[in-house]
This record gives C-alpha cells, structure tokens and sequence, in this order.
C-alpha cells in the first residue's frame, strides 16, 4: 500500500474517531435532551442551534476564499504572516458585527427567551468564525488531525458540560446553550494553539492589507452564498413551521430533522479529507475518480434507509411525547441519500473545479423552488404533511439538478444511478407509510438486494479499482 492511501487511511481514522464522538452528541440531542426538556424548552433550544447554523456566513466568504485559493498546498508553504493579517482583521470585524447584532436586538425583542438567544447567537459570531479560518486553513493544508482534535473537544466538552448541568438537576435550555457555547470558546483556544506560527506571528509590520482581504472573499463569497442558499433550503422550510405552528411543532419537527442529520456526520467528514486530494489529481482522471466513488457511494447510502426502522421502533418507545412526529420522520429520512451524495461528492468536486458559480446557481435556483413550496403549503394550505415532505422535495430537486450540471462538465452519464435511486427511495416511502413497520422492513431489504444484483457490475469494478490505486 503506498503512502498517499496510507495517509487516506489516517487521515479517515482521525475524522472518523472525531465524528464518531460528534454522532454520540447528535444522540444526546436527539434522544435525552428531549427527554429532561420539555417540548417548549426543547423548541427554544433547537431554535438556538437553527440560528447559529447561520453564523459562519457572517464572514461573507473571507475564510471560504482562503481555503479555496490555498486549497492543496502544504502547511509549511504557506505565508503565516499574511494569514495572520487576514486573521486579525476577521476578528475586528465579527467583534464590529456582534455588536450591531446585540443593540439592534436589544431595542426590537421583547420576549426575553428569544433576546437570550440573540445575544449568544452575537458570542458565537466572534468565537464560530474566528475559529473558521483556522479551521479552513488545516482542512485546505490536508492537517485534517488537527482538525479532527478541534472537533472532538467541542464536542466532548459539550457532552461533559450538558452531563454536569443534568446531574446537578440544573436543567433548562439556557444551561445547555451555556455548554455549547463554552465547547466551541475551549476548541477556539487550542485551534489558536495549533496554528500559533500564524496566529503569534510578528505584528511589527502589522497592516490592515484590503487587497487580500478583497481577494479572498472575491474567490469566497460565491461558495459562502451557495452555502447558505443550500442551507436555506432546509430553513425557510423549517421557519415557514415555526412562523405558522407553535414551538412547540418545530421542537417535533425539528427532532425529525435532527435523526436524519446525525447520518450525515460521517459523510461530511469524508468530503473534507476528499477535497485537498482531488486538488492534487490530474483533471483528467476526476471523470474516471467520480465513477468509482459514485457507485459504492450510492449504494452505501441506500443501505443507510434500512436503519430507518430500528430507529423508529426505539423512539417510539423512548420519546413518546413526539410520538406523532416520528411518524413523518420516512418523509424526511431519504434525504441521507441525496444530501449526503451532494455533500460528500458533488459538492466536493464542484470546489475542487472551481465551480463555484455553478453551486451558487444551482443553490438559488433550488432555494426559490423551496420558497415556492413553503409558501404553498405552510401559509396557503397549512398542511404540516406537506411541508414536512417539502424538505425531501426541494432537496431531490438540487442534487439531482447540481448533478446533471457537474455530469455535463466531466463528459460522464448519471441518468440512468438517478432515476434508480428515485426508484428505490420512492419505494422506501411508500412502503415505509402504509405498511406496518416489520413488512415494510422485510419488503425494503429484498428491494435493496434487486438494487445490488443490479448494479453488481459496477459495484465490483469500482472496488478493483480501489484496491488497485491502494497498491500503486
């Protein structure tokens, strides 16, 4: 095996040990939160977490175009005192945002629960995108241990913190806010430690430098804005909910959201160590590349539906107070299968292409669909079902989309992998929504085999080749 899939692996095991860690704290809030809250409480708490997903976008492309632009290159080669610069100067401006965000908030909310979380929300903007650029530079240098370190004390510390806060019968949506916000400070400071070449660079020729700064969210803000139109996707969906039900369905609703998301822990992962190494591929053979991991990849994800079942049965019998929402959870579950292909791999060589206009597109284009059906069935039909299923809808519409488009660009042909997995997925719905669980269960598995003998072929020449270039 040669060093490049030996560092693969490592690299893997980092992430996957760190992610393991942060699927053990997607459990504890799915599964005891809800518990010791109660579902008023368990709403203001996801609603703080709905609102600091958006945080990171506050940077405008300013860390998204510096991992982009050194993208591949080495940590050594790259110039610490100008990322320190660029670093000091981020750190200004969320400091200036923060406190526009305190005051303007401060003079328009009256509801005292819902300003809390403003002014966190305001903490988290400094300590989240201060932490950021470090984070982009470790992942865009392949330093993806001391990534996957920085991931795995948050979120030890936050299960540390939320355990104490429970046993000491201190339990309220405020504690555990305090305990996330005090795990994202704690991997701030050891980010900072790990990246001290740059960060304790000398400040005697320290200059505010506006061209970089221009540069980098130039080459950043497009892939920060099909961020945060993918993100919307989801979001106006989830606050067309909250604005037309109480907080008490969104907590539900968002407890669903929040089982199909934790899947999508290790899938991230493996498309953040994917990306510096595409960087370094000869373009000719990403066509040849794509193929291989595409197939496994599909078939992988559609293996993931069959845990569906288990999950459901046990917190039916743990949760029983969001009985009801589990019940929606087959609308929202498949979207492991088409948000994980799309985060993991197309997403993945859309940045390493560069084609970052292409995702912008895409992502917009996708967003005002999803606007379309929040509109229609929250506030014109008030139909939660629909709007439920509108999270699957808009999100089969974007990856399927994105990929035809990233297909045209590598001269490869995916129609035939999507009408099967539309194939396979709708089958997973319907089967899953009017047959008992245990059938459903049975008739879901023999589908999945049919898929398999199916795509046997490809399957075993996708594998040989993956053996072939762990050899070479």
């Amino acid at each position: 095996m040669n060093i490049k899939a030996l560092n693969l692996i490592k690299n893997f095991s980092y992430t996957f040990i760190s992610n393991l860690i942060s699927m053990s704290v997607s459990i504890l809030i799915v599964l005891i939160l809800p518990k010791v809250l109660g579902v008023e409480e368990y709403g203001y708490f996801q609603l703080f977490v709905f609102y600091a997903s958006y945080v990171g976008f506050l940077h405008f492309g300013w860390s998204d175009g510096i991992y982009l632009r050194y993208g591949g290159l080495h940590y050594k080669e790259l110039n610490y005192r100008l990322l320190n610069n660029q670093f000091i100067m981020l750190v200004l401006s969320q400091l200036f945002i923060s406190i526009i965000i305190v005051t303007v908030s401060s003079f328009l909310l009256d509801d005292k629960d819902r300003l809390y979380i403003i002014k966190m929300i305001a903490l988290l903007v400094v300590i989240v995108n201060s932490r950021y650029i470090l984070i982009h530079i470790f992942q865009a240098s392949n330093r993806i241990r001391e990534f996957a370190k920085i991931t795995l004390l948050e979120k030890v510390i936050f299960i540390f913190s939320v355990t104490l806060f429970i046993l000491f019968d201190m339990v309220g949506f405020k504690f555990f806010i305090i305990s996330d916000v005090i795990g994202k400070l704690i991997s701030l400071i050891v980010a900072i430690y790990f990246c001290k070449d740059i960060i304790f660079n000398t400040l005697k020729n320290f200059h505010f430098n506006i061209r970089e700064t221009i540069q980098n969210i130039n080459a950043g803000y497009k892939l920060m804005f099909a961020n945060i139109a993918g993100m919307l996707i989801i979001g106006v969906v989830r606050f067309g909910v909250e604005r037309t039900w109480d907080i008490a369905t969104f907590a539900k609703v968002s407890l669903t959201l929040s089982i199909s998301n934790f899947l999508m822990i290790f899938i991230t992962a493996i498309g953040i160590i994917i990306f510096p190494i595409l960087k370094r591929i000869d373009q000719d053979k990403l066509p040849e590349v794509y193929n291989v991991i595409r197939h496994l990849l599909g078939a992988s994800l559609l293996l993931i539906l069959i845990f569906y079942y288990p999950i459901k049965i046990a917190l039916m019998y743990w949760l029983p107070n969001y009985k009801e929402s589990l019940i929606f959870m087959v609308l929202v579950f498949p979207m492991v299968v088409f948000e994980g292909k799309t985060a993991l791999l197309i997403n993945t060589y859309l940045k390493a292409l560069r084609k970052e206009r292409l995702m912008l597109m895409v992502n917009a284009i996708s967003l005002l669909f999803s606007v379309l059906l929040t509109v229609i069935f929250t506030v014109g039909l008030k139909n939660l079902e629909l709007a439920i299923l509108s999270f699957l809808i808009a999100l089969v519409f974007k990856s399927i989309f994105s990929e035809v488009l990233l297909a045209k660009c590598l001269k490869i042909k995916v129609t035939k992998d999507i009408i099967l997995e539309i194939y396979m997925v709708s089958l997973f719905i319907i089967s899953s929504w009017f047959l008992n669980t245990w059938t459903a269960f049975v008739f879901y598995g023999l589908v999945y085999i049919f898929y398999l003998l199916v795509k046997r072929n490809e399957i075993s020449k996708s594998i040989n080749k993956i053996k072939t270039l762990a050899r070479n």
